[in-house]
C-alpha cells in the first residue's frame, strides 16, 4: 500500500465530513448564509407567521431524497447554531436533516408558556402568557402539513427550545410525544407556575409509554443569583425562589429517572461553567449526539482494514441497514453513496477485487438512480478486462444521466 493511499484509508471518516460539509457559497459576498425566509398564515393563531429553513449541505434537487427534520424555537437565534453543529456533526454521528428555525420573536411568552398565571413571585403579571396548547396546535395541524408538502423532510421529527422553548419542548413531550421522536430541552423554565407541568409529568409518566422517544435536558450553573456557595451539591437543599429554576429542573431530571419503566430515552447534564444566555451552544452539540447516539457509525476501524473479510464487512453493512430503519420507522441506505464507491474504489487498488465489487453493488443497491454507481461498476469491470459487462453498466449510466462522458466512454468500449 503506498503512503497517499494510507493516508486515504485510514482518513475516510474525515474525509467524508470534508468532502460533505466543508463546502462554501463560491457566488456569495458572504462566507456563510443560513436559512431561506419562509411564512405560514396560522388561523390558530390569527397571524402569520414566518420561519427559516435550512436544506443539508449535500442536498440535490434532482434527488428524491426525504430526510429527518428538526423544528427549532427561536429559529432566528438558535438556527444558526444547530446549522454549524450539524456542519462538523452530520454524516457520521448526526444524519443529514432538514432545519426548520420558527420565529418567536413576537408573542414568545404567550405561545411558549404552558398555563396562564396572573402573578409571579408575589407580584402582578399582565402579560399574555399560558398560549401553548394553541401553539402546538398550529405547529401540529399547519406547520408540519406545510414542510412536509413543500420541504423534502421524512416524518422523523426533533424539536429543539431553550428557556420557554425548552418548557414548551416537555410539555411536548409529555402531552404530544407521537408529534416528534426526539426532544432536547435547553434550561427548561420549568419553575413556570408554580411547576405546574413538573406535577402534571408525573402523571403521564405513570400512565404512558414514551418508548421510542429521547429526551436531552440541560441545566446551566446559574443555580442562585446571589450565592455562589450554592453549588448542585446542595442547591436542592435550597428553598428560596432565587434556586426554584434550578430545583425544578433538577427534580423533573430525577423523576424521569424514576420512570424509566415509561420506555423514555433520557439524559441530563449540568454545565457548571455556562449562563442561562451561553448554554444553547453546549447543549444543542451535546443535545443532537446523545438523541442520534444509536446513528453512529461503527466499525470503522473494520472498514479501514485490508484483513477484514468480505462476508464481515457485510454483515457490518446489513446491521447498519436494519439499526437505521429500526430507528427511523422506515428504510434509509446505510452509508452514503460516496463511501462505498470510494470503498469500492480503494480495494480494487489493494487488489481485493470480491470486495470491491461488492461494494460496487451495494452502490448500485442502495442508489439504483444514481449515474455514478453503474459508472463505478464499469470501471471495475473494465480494470478486469471484462468489456462486455463494462459497456452495459456505462450503458445504464448513460441511460440515467445522458451525459457525453458517457457515451463516449460507450464508444471507446466497444472498440475493445
Amino acid at each position: 500500500m503506498n503512503k497517499t493511499y494510507e493516508i486515504l484509508v485510514v482518513g475516510i471518516f474525515v474525509l467524508f465530513q470534508t468532502l460533505t460539509h466543508g463546502q462554501t457559497n463560491q457566488n456569495s459576498r458572504y462566507l456563510q448564509n443560513v436559512g431561506i425566509l419562509d411564512s405560514i398564515y396560522s388561523k390558530s393563531l390569527k397571524e402569520h407567521r414566518k420561519f427559516y429553513v435550512q436544506l443539508p449541505a449535500n442536498y440535490k434537487a434532482n434527488v428524491n431524497e426525504k430526510y429527518p427534520v428538526v423544528f427549532i424555537l427561536d429559529g432566528e437565534i438558535l438556527l444558526p447554531t444547530v446549522n454549524n453543529v450539524q456542519n462538523f456533526y452530520s454524516g457520521g454521528f448526526t444524519p443529514d436533516m432538514v432545519l426548520v428555525g420558527i420565529s418567536n420573536d413576537i408573542h414568545r411568552m404567550r405561545d411558549l408558556t404552558t398555563s396562564k398565571v396572573t402573578e409571579m413571585y408575589g407580584m402582578p403579571f399582565n402579560e399574555e402568557n399560558g398560549e401553548a396548547a394553541v401553539f402546538i396546535d398550529f405547529i401540529e395541524s399547519e406547520l408540519i402539513p406545510l414542510i412536509e408538502n413543500k420541504y423534502p423532510v421524512s416524518n422523523f421529527r426533533t424539536l429543539i427550545g431553550h428557556s420557554y422553548g425548552g418548557l414548551f419542548t416537555i410539555y411536548t413531550l409529555i402531552h404530544h410525544p407521537k408529534l416528534f421522536a426526539n426532544f432536547i430541552a435547553i434550561d427548561p423554565s420549568l419553575d413556570w407556575d408554580d411547576q405546574k407541568l413538573l406535577t402534571e409529568a408525573k402523571d403521564q409518566f405513570s400512565n404512558n409509554t414514551y418508548k421510542g422517544k429521547s429526551l436531552f435536558m440541560s441545566l446551566s450553573g446559574q443555580l442562585h443569583m446571589q450565592k455562589p456557595e450554592v453549588t448542585i451539591n446542595n442547591v436542592m437543599q435550597d428553598t428560596s425562589d432565587f434556586t426554584k429554576f434550578a430545583r425544578s429542573n433538577i427534580a423533573f431530571s430525577e423523576l424521569a429517572k424514576l420512570n424509566n419503566q415509561s420506555g423514555l430515552h433520557f439524559d441530563w447534564k449540568f454545565y457548571p461553567k455556562d449562563l442561562h444566555g451561553t448554554i444553547p451552544f453546549p447543549s444543542i452539540l451535546d443535545g443532537l449526539i446523545n438523541v442520534f447516539e444509536w446513528f453512529q457509525w461503527e466499525n470503522t476501524d473494520k472498514f479501514n482494514s485490508p484483513s477484514t473479510s468480505k462476508e464481515e464487512l457485510l454483515k457490518i453493512v446489513k446491521y447498519r441497514e436494519r439499526k437505521l430503519q429500526n430507528n427511523f420507522g422506515y428504510s434509509v441506505p446505510p452509508y452514503p453513496e460516496d463511501i462505498l464507491v470510494m470503498s469500492g474504489y480503494q480495494n480494487m487498488d489493494m487488489d481485493q477485487p470480491e470486495k470491491a465489487k461488492m461494494f460496487f453493488e451495494l452502490a448500485i443497491e442502495y442508489y439504483p438512480k444514481s449515474s455514478n454507481t453503474y459508472d463505478s461498476m464499469a470501471d471495475y469491470y473494465e480494470r478486469n478486462e471484462d468489456y462486455d459487462n463494462a459497456l452495459k453498466f456505462v450503458t445504464k449510466a448513460y441511460e440515467i444521466s445522458a451525459k457525453d462522458y458517457y457515451k463516449e466512454r460507450i464508444e471507446g468500449l466497444k472498440k475493445k
